[in-house]
């Protein structure tokens, strides 16, 4: 019998969460996905692993004799693939930097370099755009070494990071919008308007730029989605189209205000924190020294 390591990490998810979309969320999948995933894993082993109705999910008798191996196999390959990852790193002195957003902030990027230079003088630093569907820019599933990255991260435990940049947080709207010609909005009065929301992938960033936490110190409920949004691009087409408003950083602005969008701060909003982060077991010197940079520059600004 075949079975994927795929297969047994959503099986564990599942037996953790006994709730399968808190579950998805967990490993940035589709609820219906994870479900197909998991009768397909039921098939292989001849039983069923839970026991579902409309109220509960809950472990057969299979399952429990299932999750302790199951674990023990995961965290095997986990310490594998950590292994094989950090010789890999290490033999190519190359270090993988993630980001959604540019971190081009006041030279953030150059003053990082120059201080991580100075303890690693042959070490190369890549950089890769990750798209806005995972927040932590290849974090969570090890394809960055480092990110740049917003805050609050979705599972914080699992990582440690430095405050890079503090925003204030400004709303776009379609300069035909009512709200345009005023030099400042309150968040009371985007309650009723449409919303431009962060893919469901993330849903701790996503709620925050919805602004979710104001929104019901206001006693006001969910917004309206006007659309998704999965890059700058997307997100300037939709407000030009009129599909809805978006909260941005400060910082992230010009990206927005290239011709029939502008931005307004918002009063009654917490600023937005842009971060460094790495993976809190990672313990490699490459990754550490870049964090220790990166904390410099930071104490610096």
């Amino acid at each position: 019998m075949d079975v994927h390591g795929r297969d047994l990490r959503y099986f564990v998810a599942v037996a953790e969460q006994l709730h399968f979309t808190r579950a998805a969320e967990s490993l940035f999948v589709s609820q219906p996905a994870l479900s197909k995933q998991i009768r397909a894993l039921e098939r292989q082993l001849g039983a069923p692993l839970f026991e579902r109705d409309r109220q509960s999910v809950r472990l057969t008798t299979v399952g429990r004799a299932l999750l302790p191996h199951a674990r023990k196999v995961l965290d095997a390959w986990e310490e594998a693939h950590e292994a094989v990852r950090q010789a890999a790193a290490e033999q190519r002195g190359t270090l993988t930097v993630g980001m959604s957003t540019s971190p081009g902030r006041g030279g953030l990027l150059p003053a990082i370099r120059s201080r991580f230079t100075e303890a690693h003088p042959g070490a190369r630093v890549k950089l890769r755009q990750v798209g806005w569907e995972d927040a932590t820019a290849g974090l969570a599933d090890g394809t960055s070494d480092a990110a740049f990255v917003w805050l609050p991260l979705s599972g914080p435990e699992r990582f440690r990071w430095v405050v890079m940049a503090t925003e204030r947080r400004l709303v776009a709207l379609p300069e035909a919008h009512p709200l345009a010609s005023r030099e400042s909005v309150d968040i009371a009065e985007l309650l009723d308007e449409p919303f431009l929301a962060l893919p469901a992938g993330a849903p701790e960033l996503r709620d925050y730029w919805l602004a979710l936490d104001d929104r019901e110190a206001l006693g006001a409920g969910p917004p309206r989605i006007g659309g998704e949004i999965a890059g700058a691009d997307e997100t300037y087409e939709a407000l030009v189209d009129g599909l809805g408003v978006c909260l941005v950083a400060a910082g992230n602005a010009p990206l927005l205000t290239r011709g029939g969008v502008v931005v307004r701060p918002v009063r009654g909003v917490s600023p937005s924190r842009f971060a460094l982060a790495w993976r809190a077991d990672d313990t490699r010197e490459l990754v550490r020294d870049y964090a220790r940079a990166a904390a410099r520059v930071a104490e610096a600004l």
